[in-house]
Order: C-alpha cells, then sequence, then structure tokens
C-alpha cells in the first residue's frame, strides 16, 4: 500500500495472500492514524487524548455490536468501516486494537521509562498486538506462536527506538530507560547535543545485542508458519537486524545517521530469509 511515512519495514507487501491484503491495510491504517494522533503536529495534549478516545468509542461501538452496520463520523469513515470490516470477516478479537490505543495514549501521557521491564510493558502493547493480529489473520494463533511472535514485534518496536533516538528526543521523549542511561554514565544532555561517547557507544551496543537476541528468541516462528507468510515473516526479522547492523557500523551514531534501508539491504534481506 501507498504510504505517507517512511517505512523500514514491509506493509501488506506482495508476499501476502491477495485475500488477507485489505485487512492488513486496513490494520495498518487504524494504527498509523492512531499513532499520528499521538506524535504527529503540534496539538496540545488534551486534543490528542480526545481525538483517541474518539477512536475508542468507535471501537467500543465495533466490539457492542459485532458484525452490524457501522456509521462513524465522516471523519473516521475511512478507517472504521474497512476495520470493522476486517474484523467480522476474519473474526479478530478487538482486544488488540484496544491494546494498541492504550500505547497512544500512554505517548501522550508518558516522556521517560526508569527500566527495561517497563518498556517491555509498553511494548506489550504498542507492538505485540500487531503481530497476534496476524496471527489471527493466519489461524496460527497458538501459546507458542504467540510467544515468538511477541519476541519479534517487541524487538522490532526497540528497533524504531534505538535508530529513532533523535527523532524521538525533539518530541520530548526517551524510550532508553534511565536505568541504562544511568548504569553507562549518559545524560540526557548527551542526547540534546548529540554527543558520541565512548559511554555512549557502550549503552547502544548493549541495546543493539539485547534487541539482537531477542529477534533471535522468536526466530523458529517464521519456520513453523507455511509459504509466503513464513517468508514475509522472515524478511521483516532480517530488516530489524539489518538496521542493527547498520547501527553499528555507523558506530552507533544514530543521530546523524539514522538508517534507512536502500535496494542493496533488501537484496541481502531476501537472500538471508530464503537461506534460514
Amino acid at each position: 500500500m501507498a504510504v505517507d511515512h517512511y517505512e523500514n519495514f514491509p506493509v501488506a507487501s506482495l508476499l501476502l495472500p491477495r485475500h488477507l491484503r485489505p485487512a492488513v491495510t486496513a490494520i495498518y491504517r487504524y494504527a498509523r492514524t492512531a499513532d499520528d494522533i499521538a506524535d504527529e503536529g503540534d496539538a496540545p495534549d488534551e486534543v490528542r487524548l480526545q481525538k483517541l478516545g474518539a477512536l475508542r468509542a468507535e471501537l467500543h461501538r465495533i466490539g457492542a455490536e459485532p458484525g452490524a452496520p457501522v456509521r462513524p463520523s465522516p471523519e473516521l469513515a475511512p478507517i472504521f468501516e474497512p476495520l470493522a470490516a476486517a474484523i467480522a470477516r476474519h473474526q479478530l478479537p478487538i482486544t488488540p486494537f484496544f491494546d494498541l490505543l492504550s500505547a497512544f495514549e500512554q505517548d501522550v501521557r508518558t516522556k521517560r521509562y526508569e527500566d527495561y521491564a517497563s518498556l517491555l510493558d509498553y511494548c506489550s502493547r504498542s507492538a505485540n498486538p500487531v503481530g497476534r493480529l496476524m496471527l489471527a489473520l493466519y489461524d496460527a494463533s497458538t501459546p507458542e506462536n504467540q510467544q515468538d511472535a511477541d519476541a519479534i514485534c517487541t524487538g522490532l518496536q526497540l528497533v524504531n527506538f534505538w535508530q529513532d533516538v533523535r527523532v524521538d528526543w525533539r518530541k520530548q521523549r526517551v524510550y532508553l530507560p534511565q536505568e541504562d542511561l544511568r548504569r553507562h554514565g549518559v545524560t540526557e544532555q548527551d542526547l540534546a547535543t548529540c554527543k558520541l561517547t565512548a559511554q555512549w557507544r557502550e549503552l547502544m551496543a548493549f541495546e543493539v545485542e539485547r534487541t539482537r537476541a531477542l529477534l533471535h528468541s522468536g526466530a523458529a516462528l517464521p519456520r513453523r508458519l507455511p509459504g509466503r507468510i513464513g517468508l514475509e515473516l522472515r524478511l521483516v526479522v532480517q530488516g530489524g537486524l539489518r538496521i542493527l547492523e547498520r547501527i553499528e557500523r555507523a558506530r552507533y551514531d544514530v543521530f546523524m545517521n539514522r538508517p534507512e534501508l536502500g535496494a542493496r539491504d533488501w537484496t541481502v534481506m531476501l537472500w538471508r530469509a530464503l537461506a534460514t
């Protein structure tokens, strides 16, 4: 699908079966819209939360009358009409959609994370619901698959955090756990001035390696899923791993060298996905 944002990961790609692409597109449009409400522009927090509340009200309406005609406001119709159709057609659970909203509301309210555990809790609602919805689309929602999908989705979310340190700082957010900053002797002033120090490189090396291990821990899932979905997921995992490599090659300078995947990267990722 055409998107208005640069994406390092494939969205509704040609590897997906045609009958699932409308549902994946509807899920992406919903998540992208809510994320933009929380992130983009200069609206005050109260307005952002009010708009996210409007999305929550529409979700409650869909959940209260499954399969009933959806009559959202004209502004929200392009989002919720296809989303309701996808939920009804594929019998998708509605809880993951509420979880995503909870994470976006948290983005408005919470700007710092004290420890890794609290960051993982955020990821369990900001990223993992997408993986669980994909498993539901493929009728593959076993406990083992959910556990591995959660590891992959959380890992990809962390990859985004590490590549977007400077972008998030401009939004007054720091996703690097405060306990990690203190342990490695990195201050928020270092982030503000884009200061590359030995301590910063040690911190980022630690975060990159921990995230790589998380992605690898879920790598059995794509091998259990058949056909194109397995290849799609292997490609997504390889995308996350490739970005981590790019961060390392830049000697952890994500301030001036935010990694963006080009044609050569995608060739490498595809080769590795086919080889795994």
